[in-house]
């Protein structure tokens, strides 16, 4: 079965800053890019990656996130969506891999890249994953019964976090066992605004936005 990933994207103005926050939280860094300004953390389950701002080809802003996925084979996958009735599945190739896009619900663009096999420019990390520790993120504005459907066509077994919304819109989320005053406490002495709220812990990333993190 095709291992499919939830792997938001961040763009950041300071790769380093956002790295270090998400260590703090948990995850821990598996691949980077040798010369800075990409670098991929996992947690037990998911990943997110980081993508430098400034150097970005989509021009996307400093603070923004663009939900992407990760798979071990992106032919099957297209099979897959195919099969399902997502008929603009398209494949090419990236300077850093193969990309596997279609047309998800709400007409947001998906984005799935192969998993990286060619390593030459990319120093890689042995890590043990806290599996305590899992990335769901939010996703606000859109057909929730429709996502869902997507959701089980690529197979993977990560949870999203569905809101409310006049348009789409995307929020690093994670979600964890560890007990939240541990983590609340970690962050506070990093220097990391955070706060405890019904839902978990709000958090102020390097990047000015927020992150929650679910208990």
């Amino acid at each position: 079965m095709n291992d499919v990933v939830i792997r938001p994207l961040r763009f950041s103005a300071d790769v380093d800053a956002m790295r270090a926050f998400l260590e703090t939280l948990g995850l821990q860094a598996r691949i980077e890019s040798e010369r800075g300004g990409w670098a991929v953390l996992l947690a037990g389950r998911g990943a997110v990656s980081l993508h430098d701002a400034a150097t970005s080809d989509t021009r996307s802003p400093s603070g923004h996130t663009s939900l992407t996925f990760e798979a071990e084979d992106i032919d099957e996958l297209k099979e897959t969506l195919e099969t399902a009735g997502y008929d603009d599945a398209t494949i090419w190739d990236e300077a850093f891999g193969r990309v596997l896009s279609a047309a998800s619900p709400d007409g947001i663009k998906l984005w799935i890249d192969e998993r990286t096999k060619d390593l030459y420019g990319y120093k890689v990390h042995q890590t043990r994953p806290d599996e305590r520790w899992s990335v769901t993120p939010g996703l606000f504005g859109v057909d929730q019964a429709a996502w869902e459907r997507l959701l089980d066509v690529l197979g993977t077994d990560q949870r999203v976090h569905f809101g409310p919304g006049s348009e789409y819109a995307l929020r690093l989320e994670l979600t964890t066992t560890e007990d939240l005053d541990d983590v609340h406490q970690r962050l506070v002495e990093a220097g990391y605004e955070s706060t405890r709220t019904d839902q978990g812990l709000e958090v102020v990333d390097p990047d000015g936005q927020l992150v929650v993190v679910h208990g």
